[in-house]
Formats: C-alpha cells, structure tokens, sequence
C-alpha cells in the first residue's frame, strides 16, 4: 500500500489480530468513541479531510475492513459468510472492545455503512448513534433492482460473480477501473475530488490481487449471505434502535425515485437526514457539510439506554 501518513497528523497506527482477520487501524482523540467505516473501492483515506476536527471532540477510530487496504481478511469460503457484513461487524466490535470501549458510536460509507448497520442490529447494545452514509439497505437494493439500476450500479452483479471472473477481468488494467468507478460516481465526474495520496491508496486496493478477491467476497456475501440476513430480520420485525442519521449525495442515492429517509425508516425505529449537494463521496466531495450534519447528530442526540 501507499504511506498516507500525511493525510492523518497525530493519529496513531495500529494493528489488532483477531479470530480470521488482521485489522489495521488509526486512532487518535479523546471522548466518546467513534468508529468511521469507508466503502468500496476505497479505504479509511476518505475520512482524511474531516478526521482532524472529530479527533478534537471524540475518540476516533478509523479502520480498513477485512481484506481491504492494510488489513487483511480470511480466504473465500462457499458460504460467503468469511466477508459478510455480519462478519466485518463482529472485527469492528472486537476492535472496540480492545480497546476498552463497550458502547461506541459507529458511521459508514458505502460498504462500511452496511457494516455499520449490521452492527447495530446485532449488536444494539454497543452502539449508541448510528450514520449512514450514502446506502440503502442491502435488500431494498436487491428487490427493487430493475434494468435502469441495473446499468447505473452494474457492479453489484458483476462483482457478484463467481470467483474468479471479476477478479480476473480487473486485473487486466486496475487502475482504469478504480479511476472509472470513482469518477463515474463523483459529482464533478471527475477525479477531481480526491486527493494525489488518497487516490493512489484507493489505486492500491485493486491492483492487489488479495484486495480484488476481498473486494469480490464483500459483493458475493452481499447478494448471498447479507441479503439473508436483511430477509431475516425484516421477517422478525427487528429494526435499528439507536438513533440513525442518514446522509445522501443529490446526486447519488438522491436521485432514486423514494426518499432515503422513507426506506430507512422501514428499518429503523429513529431516523433523522441530511442531503448534502454532491455526488457519491460526501466525505471527500462536501466535508464541511458532512462534518457539520455528523456534529450536529452526534452532540444533539441523546443515547439510547442500556
């Protein structure tokens, strides 16, 4: 991988072995903890613009999920269930905990947001407020997939293949791909908000052949295993009890046709939002924006009692 270190001044780098899984992480901050999860096809760089300014009021934890950047995940099994949600949520909990925190704060993007909140319906003990950014859930996805979405998010399919047909066919020109996609979703449909140092560590993910299967697994579990786990729990009626903010780009998941906070609320017993006017990267794309709504829910919103 590429040295990012600059993009993090005074956090610290860690990495926690855990059963199946190696999870590098940084750290920096006191307060209440928060943990931030990045998405597909990227790593905890996204985070890099507004890390410093949440470091000053929380405890912030920013790992790579298994398999992704520096961590390192288990190898494929048939099941899918090696990089399910469920999975990545159980690294995400022991991480926490080794670090001695029992209830935490917890926000993804992209795939990190259906880690995140897998981990509150697992889990809801341990997390006290819950952001997703720029997802739906896993099964809404699925069901309402229809041959419009099924070209503008071609890559669910396709990285749902089965071994090795994805990964092989990135291989042939990573970096084309990795560039395409980020482009492709971004507001500006350029490159143009990513950092030279972040876009290289986002290059990296895909150029390596562990990162391509991990990333190919994340998919395959969640049209398989995931999408199960969702059927479940829609099934039992169980929903996410902390509070939940959810953030959308306009121009991403705010262009469906239903509201985000519509379909979220089907899953989730409190849910608040915020559209943020760019594309499918809020972190990098609107910082200010996305750390002022993260602040706002964070020291606003009461805890849910044990």
């Amino acid at each position: 991988m590429t040295d990012i270190t600059a993009l993090f001044p005074g956090f610290e780098e860690r990495t926690v072995r855990l059963p199946g899984a190696e999870i590098f992480y940084r750290i920096a901050g006191s307060g209440r903890p928060l943990v931030l999860l990045h998405g597909y096809p990227q790593t905890h760089a996204i985070w890099h613009r507004i890390a410093g300014p949440l470091a000053e009021r929380f405890t912030l934890v920013l790992p790579d999920l298994r398999g992704y950047g520096r961590s390192r995940g288990p190898a494929a099994d048939p099941a899918h269930e090696n990089y399910s949600k469920r999975a990545m949520a159980g690294d995400i909990l022991a991480l926490m905990r080794s670090l001695g925190h029992e209830r935490f704060a917890v926000g993804g993007h992209d795939r990190g947001g259906r880690v995140a909140y897998r981990l509150a319906l697992d889990q809801p003990d341990a997390v006290t407020h819950l952001i997703a950014v720029d997802i739906l859930p896993t099964l809404e996805i699925w069901e309402a997939m229809d041959a419009d979405a099924a070209i503008s998010a071609y890559h669910w399919p396709f990285l749902s293949q089965p071994h090795p047909l994805p990964e092989t066919l990135i291989a042939g020109a990573p970096e084309y791909y990795v560039d395409h996609t980020l482009a492709s979703w971004a507001g500006t449909r350029d490159l143009s908000p990513f950092s030279p140092e972040a876009l290289a560590d986002y290059r990296a993910l895909l150029t390596s052949p562990h990162g391509r299967t991990a990333v190919a697994e994340d998919y395959r579990a969640g049209a398989t295993y995931d999408r199960a786990a969702d059927r479940e729990d829609r099934a039992s009626g169980r929903r996410i009890t902390a509070p939940m903010l959810v953030l959308w780009g306009e121009d991403y998941v705010g262009a469906g046709k239903t509201s985000p906070i519509d379909i979220w609320r089907r899953w989730a017993a409190d849910v608040t939002g915020v559209a943020i006017p760019c594309g499918h990267f809020l972190a990098e794309e609107a910082p200010e924006r996305t750390l002022g709504a993260m602040l706002a829910f964070l020291e606003d919103r009461p805890e849910v009692p044990q």
